[in-house]
């Protein structure tokens, strides 16, 4: 990775934490429940980066959401460490669909942007599951069953909400080539 690739990581983990951190002092439903859009930068980093930069991204997105909901919430230690690998698993997943078949080359790209974001959550989502019925059970001798109820809708409708989102984005011919700029290979230029 070269240095530019590092920045735009840093910038996207940044961006994915400011947004967290907005969602949950403005956008509450209830007591501990907010909107959350922290994973955008993710799917960005993603579908112009490819898997690792998304999975890499998606780790640094999970940092306040870990802290907020693990040691300052119910999930200890665990969930500062089980939020981030689900965000990162969304940008892994992302980065793969969108690199590994080459949708980004394909006519009407920004309308297959909306069932690839729906696609991409559903590693994330099948983590979620596993983290609330086994991992807080066994590591924290706490049922997390109950809370997914809750948390699996919202986590949809949120995703379903950045997938339209998503699909503006990458439609946006300007967005696309400022965020390109990022890894463009620019030794062959210096020859």
């Amino acid at each position: 990775m070269n240095v530019r690739t590092v920045s735009f990581i840093a910038i996207m983990g940044a961006l994915g934490n400011i947004l967290f951190l907005i969602s949950q002092s403005i956008l509450q439903i209830s007591l501990g429940v907010a909107l959350d859009f922290s994973l955008i930068p993710t799917f960005i980093a993603a579908f112009y980066g490819g898997p690792i930069i998304g999975f890499v991204t998606g780790l640094f997105v999970g940092i306040f959401p870990g802290i907020f909901f693990g040691p300052l919430g119910q999930g200890q230690w665990l969930g500062l460490v089980g939020l981030p690998i689900g965000k990162a698993l969304t940008g892994f997943a992302a980065g793969f669909i969108i690199k590994g078949l080459k949708l980004n080359k394909r006519q009407h790209y920004s309308l297959i942007t909306i069932p690839t974001v729906l696609v991409s959550y559903v590693p994330e989502c099948l983590f979620t599951v596993a983290y609330f019925m086994y991992l807080m059970p066994y590591f924290l001798l706490k049922e997390g069953a109950w809370l997914l109820p809750f948390v699996l809708p919202k986590a949809w409708a949120e995703i379903i909400i950045m997938s339209i989102l998503m699909a503006a984005l990458v439609g946006n011919a300007g967005f696309s080539n400022f965020v390109n700029k990022f890894f463009k290979d620019y030794s062959s230029e210096k020859k």
